[in-house]
C-alpha cells in the first residue's frame, strides 16, 4: 500500500471524515520463548495528533489457548475481536470441539476480508494474532495484511504505526529458548523503543502506574502478566540503559 494504514491523516470525502475521527490504536509485539508466546501491547489512542487514551487495551484472549492483538482504527478493531471471540466460543458449542489453531488463524483472515468495504473507507483494521498449538506443543505466531492475508512468523512480528522500530527492537534482543523474564523484558524494551520513535505509541508511564498489557499464552492457557511484572521488565530494561 502505498499510504500508512495506521495514519489518520485526512483523506478526501466521507471516507476521509470516517478515519480522521475515528481513535487509532498502536503498537502491538508478538515473540516465542521457550515456553510459548508474549503478546504485549502500549496503552495509547490517538485521533490525529491527539491522545484519545492512554489507557486502551490492545491485547485480548481470543480463548483459551490464543490472544489477539489489535491496531489500526480502535472501534473497528475491537468489534472484529468481539466477534472472532463469539465465533470460537460458538464453534466450539456447536461442534464439541475447538477449532486447530491454524484454523482459528484462518477464520479471522476471513473476518478482516468481510470488512473490505469499511477498508475502502479508511477504517483499517491490522491485527496480529497468537497462540499455543496444543498438536505441535509450540507456539506460533501469525501476521496480516488490512485485506486479510495471513502470514505464519517464525520468531517475532510487529503491527501497528511503531511496529518498525519494536521490530528492529526484538531483531536485537530476541534469540531462541527465551526465558520468561527475558521475554517479557524485551517486549516491553520493543515497546519503549517504539514510544521513542512514534508519536502514536505511548511508553510506560510509572508516575500514572501505566504500563503495557502483557499476555503469555503457553500449554497451561492464557496467562496476563501482572503489572508488578511488567514494571519490573520496565525498570531493569531502564537498569541497563543507566549502566556506564
Amino acid at each position: 500500500m502505498g499510504t500508512d494504514p495506521f495514519a489518520s491523516a485526512s483523506l478526501s470525502g466521507a471516507s476521509g471524515d470516517a478515519a480522521a475521527l475515528s481513535a487509532h490504536g498502536t503498537t502491538v509485539v508478538a515473540l516465542r520463548y521457550s515456553e510459548g508466546v508474549v503478546m504485549a501491547g502500549d496503552r495509547r489512542a490517538t485521533e490525529g495528533y491527539y491522545i484519545a487514551d492512554s489507557r486502551m487495551d490492545k491485547v485480548f484472549p481470543a480463548d483459551d489457548y490464543s490472544v489477539v492483538g489489535i491496531a489500526g482504527v480502535a472501534g473497528q478493531a475491537i468489534e472484529t475481536v468481539r466477534l472472532f471471540q463469539v465465533e470460537l466460543e460458538h464453534y466450539e458449542k456447536v461442534e464439541g470441539e475447538t477449532l486447530s489453531l491454524e484454523g482459528k488463524a484462518n477464520r479471522l483472515a476471513q473476518l478482516l476480508r468481510a470488512s473490505f468495504a469499511l477498508i475502502m473507507q479508511g477504517l483499517v483494521v491490522v491485527p496480529i494474532y497468537a497462540g499455543y498449538d496444543l498438536a505441535k506443543s509450540e507456539g506460533r505466531i501469525f501476521r496480516y495484511d488490512a485485506i486479510g492475508g495471513r502470514y505464519e512468523e517464525t520468531d517475532y512480528n510487529t503491527t501497528g504505526s511503531g511496529g518498525r522500530d519494536a521490530k528492529a527492537s526484538l531483531k536485537k534482543r530476541w534469540h531462541p529458548g527465551l526465558d520468561r523474564t527475558a521475554a517479557i523484558e524485551a517486549a516491553v524494551e520493543s515497546l519503549v523503543d517504539a514510544g521513542e520513535a512514534d508519536v502514536a505509541t505511548g511508553g510506560p508511564d510509572p508516575t500514572r502506574g501505566i504500563y503495557p498489557s502483557v499476555f503469555l499464552v503457553t500449554a497451561e492457557g492464557v496467562d496476563e502478566v501482572p503489572r508488578d511484572d511488567v514494571r519490573a521488565a520496565f525498570e531493569a530494561v531502564l537498569g541497563r540503559r543507566e549502566e556506564p
